[in-house]
């Protein structure tokens, strides 16, 4: 094999081992997916100031997101079905960040539940949270990430209803997968993936199956699954969901300055500028095309992160100087686990860390944390 030196490395090894069902998954966006392709353009866009004959001897990336220390200004997004990617996937992630000092965020659609990950972990990790209408269901997370010593709630604000993404329709996306002769075919080809998944009893929603009465099988789950993402979620609800969790709460799926604003008001510790990676409104803006707007208008009030499109230290860095007080990866890790399961997610760590290092030197730095638009050509 040749050396693995980008995270697009990583990426076409995933799409060679993952099932396509699941690498589509995590690999698409909605409609036309537009939005999704622009979140990576915009980082393209963006040109650096590439300054000379600075001493950058002793470089440091370390910093702080909502008051924890990190090795550098990077989160793991949550991802749904990450433990479809690779047998265990969402353990075997959380176990690379927290050896890589960096919070790991376990999504409410995960295939490993809270408690498992939880068992697998030293270090309290971050628990992502959609408001489901059964509003009781929505309390018993938050208490079981509560008790899982979770130091962090994200609340993710863009998914009332579901945007269309036409690959998983066509690949009849299920979990497990459905044994179809397509589907079949497909496995046969990913002997790696299935003799790992083999080994594992996890094949399901952890955090809701078991969890919900009535639910029993993959069908029942499944129905129940779909019809129970909110349309009726408004700010509102972020006050409930405050009243039912006592540390530290994200919110995620800001896009617009007005939210921005409202978010700020609202008392959030942090939100993270976001589109759902594209997956959601495919048309609206790249994250990083509405990120100086958002900073300026509540930099001053909130932590402001971002996520979509981060595929390099290089975004980090130009997330950074934009005035994000970190970057969220998603896909980054998810090639990396896809690949090559837990090493490949510390491989895809390293890479970033590489990346972004480097960059900061080039660009005559020696802090992140005193990186800004200085370093941008503006």
């Amino acid at each position: 094999m040749e050396p693995i030196t980008s995270i697009a490395d990583l990426q076409a090894i995933a799409k060679r081992r993952v099932p396509k069902m699941f690498y589509d998954y995590a690999d698409t966006g909605s409609w036309t997916q537009d939005t999704y392709r622009d979140n990576e353009a915009a980082f393209q866009r963006q040109k650096l100031r590439q300054r000379v004959a600075v001493n950058i001897d002793n470089r440091s990336l370390k910093s702080t997101i909502i008051g924890e220390e990190v090795s550098m200004p990077v989160a793991m997004a949550p991802v749904g079905l990450t433990g479809m990617q690779h047998a265990d996937g969402e353990i075997l992630a959380a176990q690379a960040a927290e050896e890589f000092g960096i919070p790991f965020t376990l999504t409410t659609m995960s295939i490993c539940s809270i408690e498992d990950v939880a068992e697998h972990t030293n270090k309290p990790f971050w628990f992502q949270l959609y408001v489901m209408r059964d509003r009781g269901f929505s309390e018993a997370l938050m208490q079981r990430a509560h008790a899982a010593n979770c130091s962090a709630l994200c609340l993710t604000l863009d998914l009332q209803v579901l945007g269309q993404r036409h690959l998983d329709i066509k690949n009849g996306l299920s979990t497990p997968p459905k044994p179809s002769l397509k589907v079949l075919l497909d496995l046969a080809t990913k002997p790696r993936w299935g003799l790992k998944m083999l080994g594992t009893k996890r094949h399901q929603f952890g955090n809701i199956h078991g969890h919900v009465k009535g639910v029993e099988d993959m069908s029942s789950l499944a129905e129940w699954t779909n019809s129970q993402f909110d349309p009726t979620l408004d700010w509102s609800s972020v006050e409930w969901v405050k009243k039912h969790w006592n540390r530290k709460l994200i919110l995620k799926g800001i896009n617009d300055v007005d939210d921005a604003k409202i978010a700020a008001e609202i008392g959030a510790d942090a939100i993270i500028v976001s589109n759902h990676g594209g997956r959601q409104l495919d048309g609206a803006l790249a994250s990083y095309d509405v990120l100086r707007d958002i900073v300026d208008a509540v930099g001053d009030k909130i932590e402001v992160h971002m996520d979509g499109g981060v595929r390099s230290g290089q975004d980090v860095f130009k997330a950074v100087a934009m005035g994000a007080k970190s970057a969220f990866i998603g896909r980054s890790y998810i090639y990396g686990l896809g690949a090559l399961g837990k090493p490949g997610v510390t491989k895809a760590l390293e890479i970033i860390r590489k990346e972004l290092d480097v960059t900061m030197g080039l660009c005559g730095e020696t802090d992140i944390n005193k990186v800004g638009r200085h370093n941008l050509v503006l």
